[in-house]
């Protein structure tokens, strides 16, 4: 296994030219101008800007293409600068202060300065701004202009996470002078937002005048609505498309291996599938019941049947990539007669009937919400399958909390931290586990650190808010002529900075 790493270093000029240098991952030449590209997506964006929603698609589209942070994270899980050159942090670890690159403009033409970074993270700790994570930012107690390209952040006390949170898609760098973001995305990536075609395809185009010389290679990128993952792999094959970064059907990576014109990569990821579970309703409000679900799914069938033995079994909302990662995954091995007795000291002795709501797009969802309505049934669990779009997901089950089990893949490398939410979809409320997480990420001593993180990982085993089951695989398949593409994604990107097509 691969663990990616999250140094928060600051880089010598040297480091920082390398980054520019292309990663010859595929072994065949140097990186070829010109050419378009064209990617498949399992859903559609609900918008174009990441800072005011959490759907991963709109990173993956949007993130390191068209927006950019002050810091990134690069294909090998590494925290590194991006539109700060450098960074400094004071011994109490109280105070950053930022130094920006120069001559970076926003696809307008304006300038990128310390006023955009002050707007930006201003805007976003913002108590009435409708901000998805306000947890990243509730350590910033001010924003200083201390130059045209210098800033510095206070934090009301020490996080071991905030290089990480600005890492994120819900950190990225915008222009305070355009008005809508989520229509009119104005970022300083390498790529310019051409057009979005609803229902079809969002398309960008190179930025000319990039600060990184050089970059990008390719001239467009179309990413291609295409729900049906045996659509996708025909157009795979066909050279409709050129790319599935994920490819969610793991039998199909074993079959596309013998195609001589498509290359199959396997990787890690931070994507962990988990059957959740609304915390506020009965009967899964009552741990017993939960646990008693948690006993009645076997993970090995689960992960065998729906990733084909990629997948990793997990025991927490914690990625296996993490430096923080307990394997827990021990703790509920099948046992179909233990379940049957935590429900009948529930009062549940007959067991009860449930609906699980999955999004119909995404086919890990689905296949493995299939086998666990199966597997339930040993318990007198009578699950009813409902199936939708992932617009009516988003809003049902991700913003009202209308549903009571599902089974979706949350992608963030820490989103561990989402269980201290009671009001997140969960609606799970357990004030010993958000104290933990509050002092883990106050906690600068890695080591005191992981210990916490430990713990909040054992109060989720016990308390089983959402039976946790696997971390997805890594299973990118391009076309042969495509270079240069991500093995791992350590976080939930489509970075096509440094892609390139040979002729």
């Amino acid at each position: 296994m691969k663990y990616f790493r999250f140094r928060d270093v600051i880089l010598t000029t040297l480091a920082v030219a390398l980054l520019a240098v292309p990663t010859l991952a595929d072994g065949e030449g140097g990186p070829v101008y010109g050419g378009d590209l064209t990617v498949a997506l399992p859903a559609e964006l609900p918008g174009l800007d990441p800072t005011t929603n959490t759907a991963a698609v709109i990173d993956r589209v949007m993130y390191n293409n068209v927006y950019q942070g002050l810091v990134r994270i690069n294909r090998s899980g590494d925290i590194t600068p991006c539109l700060a050159r450098s960074w400094e942090v004071a011994e109490d670890g109280k105070k950053y202060t930022f130094f920006l690159r120069e001559g970076v403009t926003f696809h307008n033409g304006d300038p990128f300065t310390s006023s955009d970074v002050a707007y930006s993270l201003n805007r976003v700790r913002d108590p009435d701004f409708p901000v998805p994570h306000p947890e990243y930012y509730r350590a910033i107690e001010d924003v200083n202009l201390t130059g045209r390209y210098s800033v510095e952040v206070h934090l009301r006390e020490p996080s071991s996470i905030f290089i990480f949170n600005l890492a994120r898609g819900d950190s990225v760098m915008l222009s305070e002078d355009v008005d809508d973001h989520s229509r009119n995305p104005i970022g300083t990536g390498p790529f310019v937002f051409s057009e979005w075609q609803e229902g079809q395809r969002v398309v960008l185009s190179r930025f000319k005048d990039y600060y990184e010389e050089g970059l990008p290679y390719i001239d467009s990128v179309a990413f291609e609505f295409i729900p049906d993952v045996n659509t996708q792999i025909t157009a795979l094959r066909s050279g409709d498309i050129d790319a599935i970064p994920y490819l969610n059907s793991p039998e199909n990576a074993l079959t596309l291996k013998s195609d001589a014109d498509v290359k199959v990569l396997e990787g890690v990821t931070t994507w962990e599938v988990i059957l959740a579970m609304n915390n506020s309703v009965e009967p899964l409000d009552d741990p017993r019941v939960r646990q008693a679900i948690n006993y009645g799914i076997n993970c090995s069938e689960v992960v065998e049947g729906v990733t084909f033995g990629f997948g990793e079994p997990i025991g927490s909302l914690m990625s296996p990539t993490n430096p923080n990662y307990l394997d827990l995954s021990w703790v509920y091995t099948y046992n179909p007669e233990k379940a049957k007795q935590l429900l009948a000291e529930a009062g549940y002795p007959e067991g009860f009937s449930a609906t699980l709501t999955l999004p119909s797009n995404y086919t890990l969802s689905v296949r493995s919400g299939k086998i666990i309505a199966e597997q339930l049934k040993e318990i007198g669990i009578d699950l009813r399958v409902r199936k939708i779009g992932w617009g009516q997901w988003l809003q049902k089950v991700f913003s009202n909390a209308e549903y009571e089990m599902t089974v979706i893949g949350h992608a963030e490398a820490f989103d561990i931290s989402i269980y201290a939410n009671p009001d997140y979809y969960f609606k799970y409320d357990d004030e010993r586990f958000a104290e933990v997480i509050e002092r883990a990420e106050k906690e600068v001593d890695k080591s005191e650190r992981r210990g916490l993180y430990a713990i909040a990982q054992w109060i989720l085993a016990k308390e089983v808010p959402s039976a946790f089951l696997f971390s997805a695989p890594s299973l990118p398949a391009v076309r042969g002529t495509v270079r240069n593409w991500w093995h791992d994604y350590p976080i939930p990107v489509v970075d096509v900075t440094r892609v390139w097509k040979a002729g």
